[in-house]
């Protein structure tokens, strides 16, 4: 059974609230119809605080659905609008821990990539730096830990680009353990990828300070092989 919403929230105050989202959850309503984050977010407030009418949630940033980890909602629309600047000019730092079967080819590096995304496949693809529409991808990793099969590394992650941790590390000959559409040979059991938001930091938009928040990852394969 999954984990109810109330007890993954990592961080709560008037303005924002982080929650570490589900591996195959979905951010926002699609096409599939699923229920969404959002969604049950709505409802948690709705609940704790005994809010009639409609709810205001807004998703700040988006995470990939087989994706697990941390994710922001804003609570009211100052906060969005505050949060959207800060994601739009970089003001907040991303990292990720990434399981991966290859090991990289140096334990830590920056690397940098031109991409393009394909909207008909919902892909993205690495290109030469003169290519129509290419965008510039920047990310560091570094190897945390090995384990018998796999290796486990932490990303930060310097521009937004789609699916810009699973093009890079594929294109560096790394794919993402269970990412089948760039170039892992098995699927994970339950069709996610073993990609985490890890930690985000971030200046608060309304009060003043830093915030740093941590998402641990589920206490299940892979990521319990690196559990010391």
């Amino acid at each position: 059974m999954a984990q109810a919403i109330d007890e993954r929230i990592l961080y709560e105050d008037n303005h924002l609230l982080v929650v570490n989202k589900l591996a195959g959850e979905l951010a926002q309503g699609d096409k599939t119809g699923d229920a969404s984050l959002v969604d049950l977010v709505k409802d948690y407030i709705k609940r704790k605080y005994n809010k009639p009418g409609e709810v205001f949630v807004g998703l700040v940033h988006r995470i990939d659905r087989p994706v697990s980890g941390a994710i922001i909602f804003a609570k009211t629309s100052k906060a969005l609008s505050r949060m959207t600047v800060l994601v739009k000019n970089r003001d907040f730092e991303k990292q990720y821990l990434a399981v991966v079967k290859n090991p990289p080819p140096l334990e830590a590096d920056s690397l940098t990539h031109f991409m393009v995304k394909n909207e008909r496949q919902n892909k993205s693809f690495v290109v030469a730096a003169s290519h129509k529409g290419a965008k510039e991808a920047r990310l560091d990793y570094q190897l945390l830990k090995r384990s018998e099969r796999f290796f486990l590394l932490l990303v930060d992650l310097h521009t937004g680009r789609h699916h810009q941790i699973r093009v890079q590390l594929a294109a560096m000959g790394c794919p993402i353990k269970g990412d089948l559409k760039y170039g892992s040979d098995r699927s994970n059991p339950d069709g996610s990828i073993s990609l985490h938001a890890f930690r985000i930091t971030f200046e608060h938009p309304v009060k003043k300070g830093k915030i740093e928040i941590i998402a641990q990852p589920a206490d299940i394969l892979p990521w319990n092989l690196f559990i010391d």
